[in-house]
């Protein structure tokens, strides 16, 4: 506050208090100097760098207790607080964030009495399908936590009775379509996604700041039927993660499109802006605007208010003007048509002169590439595009808004490398 000429005698609101970030707090200063009392605490997580250089971040297990209640309300949904329950955590271990801090909010679940027993073969795909046939029949349900690509590419694979393990799916990491949902529900034999999936927002930075609730999952399955509400909602042509959190223990604050949040952690942060784009809207106040399309929802929820989250701006390609995002192309690789041929993997680009965005598409493991599938695929995209994103539609010459497809074996090297957190757009 002092380098910034800001004297905290004179604070009196939020916007008197500058903002933090990486740049001008976290990385000027070594880890103890931004510690409480400039003690490290007993762990370091390290970030995924997926927008520049990886980044350190002090834990503490009074930071995972904070956070165990967003993993309780998901597992309460799940029914995992009556039924013998094995939660099988499939994201990645060793330093990365997300492996070792699920683990730890699993096994907390587990001391308050939820029986539940975590297994953790991380992003090994051959581990999870050699422990699941051997220990999932000795439970009651199978809940999966892990990245929502790696997850479908697990549930994809042949041969294995999902329906009889009674799979419930926790994600994070990425915002995925309803469409999305829905066919990995159908693969995965969950009967209801209201109750048998949920999606966490979490960062490296300050753990997990909000999760789906049943409520949260029925308003985004309405809004996703129905684009005009959703981008008179969110201000635009894409679905973002929607979720609840608790204001008690997380502060967020809408900065010009993106959020800030204020949160007591093994770094203490306040008001940081993690370039994440989204916004905030009350539980009445999203009651109140569904009411106006007629719809009320028939899940009870927490009466908490909600925050949605697009991601980082620097994941989309701009052509011909229009902003051409991931989450649109998602929703074309799931349709009935395709769904079945790829695995929802792509890379995105638009190099200057093409003749369309470029389009580089994972293929289903065991199938063959052809001119016709391409096609297909491509056309199944455009209509997506079409639907849902406006600026797409009006700005970009119609001879040039085909996607113009290139479809690559499933693991490609290159562009779809196994085990790694995968980049949609180049």
């Amino acid at each position: 506050m002092k380098e910034q000429g800001v004297d905290p005698r004179a604070v009196r609101e939020f916007g008197d208090v500058p903002l933090t970030t990486k740049d001008n707090y976290v990385r000027r200063h070594p880890l103890a100097a931004l510690c409480r009392d400039g003690v490290v605490g007993d762990m370091i997580a390290v970030s995924s760098g997926s927008s520049g250089e990886p980044a350190f971040w002090v834990r503490s297990t009074a930071d995972e207790k904070v956070i165990g209640e967003r993993f309780a309300e998901v597992f309460r949904a799940f029914g995992a607080a009556e039924r013998r329950t094995l939660a099988v955590v499939c994201f990645s271990l060793g330093t990365w964030v997300g492996g070792l801090f699920t683990i730890a909010c699993v096994r907390q679940l587990a001391d308050q009495g939820f029986p539940v027993t975590v297994v953790a073969p991380g992003n090994n795909k051959g581990e999870i399908l050699r422990v699941l046939p051997v220990l999932a029949p000795q439970f009651e349900q199978v809940v999966l936590l892990g990245y929502p690509p790696f997850l479908k590419d697990v549930i994809d694979t042949p041969g294995v009775p999902w329906a009889s393990y009674n799979v419930k799916i926790v994600t994070a990491g990425e915002v995925f379509s309803e469409e999305w949902r829905a066919l990995v529900a159908e693969r995965a034999g969950i009967a209801d996604p209201l109750t048998g999936t949920a999606s966490l927002y979490g960062t490296a930075d300050a753990g997990v700041l909000g999760n789906e609730t049943p409520l949260s999952i029925e308003i985004r399955r309405f809004l996703a039927a129905r684009p005009d509400a959703a981008k008179e909602l969110f201000g635009a042509s894409r679905l973002p993660t929607l979720v609840q959190y608790d204001p008690d223990v997380r502060f967020f604050e809408e900065h010009e499109g993106t959020l800030l949040f204020t949160g007591d952690n093994g770094i203490p942060l306040v008001r940081y802006h993690i370039a994440d784009e989204g916004g905030l809207i009350s539980h009445k106040g999203m009651l109140g605007y569904l009411a106006r399309f007629g719809f009320r929802p028939a899940t009870q929820g927490p009466e908490s208010p909600f925050v949605y989250v697009f991601g980082r701006s620097l994941f989309v390609v701009s052509y011909y003007g229009a902003n051409v995002f991931p989450e649109n192309v998602t929703v074309g690789l799931e349709q009935p048509g395709v769904s079945a041929s790829v695995t929802g993997k792509f890379v995105l680009a638009a190099p200057e002169g093409a003749k369309g965005i470029e389009l580089t598409v994972e293929l289903a493991q065991g199938t063959v590439g052809t001119p016709e599938l391409a096609e297909r695929v491509s056309a199944s995209v455009l209509q997506a595009l079409k639907r849902l994103n406006s600026e797409f539609s009006h700005y970009v010459p119609e001879d040039r808004q085909a996607p113009v497809v290139t479809l690559r074996p499933y693991g490609d090297p290159e562009h779809f490398p196994p085990g790694v957190k995968h980049r949609y757009v180049r």
